[in-house]
């Protein structure tokens, strides 16, 4: 009986402590500190001017774009579904893998008027390990300004702005040494739409 009172008491006092209040202090901090990341990084927009803030996306998850006016993001196994994200699983032996690569290889160059021969980057031929990287590679994102800028009929001067906008995107690698350069293409799109 001691033994069983013993161990009753220690299961009130760890779930106590990590049951209510460990969750509740990490809510607090997460909360009083890095309000915008703990909910979600959630992007929001005006559609209309005067009208409220809609939220676009997050900027933590890559979008599926189609259309021709918008930048596209990285190939995804998942088809961009958050409930069931993840790789294919596919390994470098698999002939399905390399089919789809070169598919996507060449569809890239071809929505984008490439060179035959010219090298795509490597994110706009393999998905990422989630399927959910809202990331390119600075390249990747100038190899498509020149068919954004086409499908949205901007002129000269709009284009560069493009470019600009394309290179005022790039983010740098975290404290300067952790990961690539990169450009998030949910905000980016969003931003080419204000550009508009």
């Amino acid at each position: 009986m001691k033994t069983f009172l013993i161990a009753l008491r220690f299961f009130l006092v760890m779930t106590l402590l990590t049951g209510v209040l460990y969750p509740l202090a990490v809510t607090g901090i997460g909360q009083g500190f890095f309000s915008y990341q703990a909910n979600g990084s959630v992007l929001q927009s005006a559609v209309l001017k005067g009208a409220q803030n809609h939220v676009r996306g997050s900027e933590l998850l890559a979008q599926k774009f189609d259309s021709v006016i918008y930048f596209q993001a990285r190939p995804s196994a998942c088809d961009y579904g958050t409930v069931a994200s993840g790789a294919s699983n596919k390994g470098p032996t698999s002939a399905a893998l390399q089919t789809v690569v070169q598919e996507r290889r060449s569809a890239f160059r071809t929505s984008n008027s490439l060179a035959s021969r010219q090298e795509v980057p490597s994110e706009m031929a393999f998905a990422s390990g989630s399927g959910l990287d809202p990331h390119i590679s600075p390249e990747a994102a100038r190899m498509q300004v020149a068919r954004v800028a086409k499908a949205r009929s901007f002129d000269e001067k709009r284009a560069q702005d493009l470019k600009n906008l394309v290179e005022r995107s790039v983010e740098q690698p975290q404290f300067g040494i952790f990961g690539n350069a990169r450009v998030n293409v949910v905000k980016l799109n969003m931003m080419v739409d204000v550009l508009q």
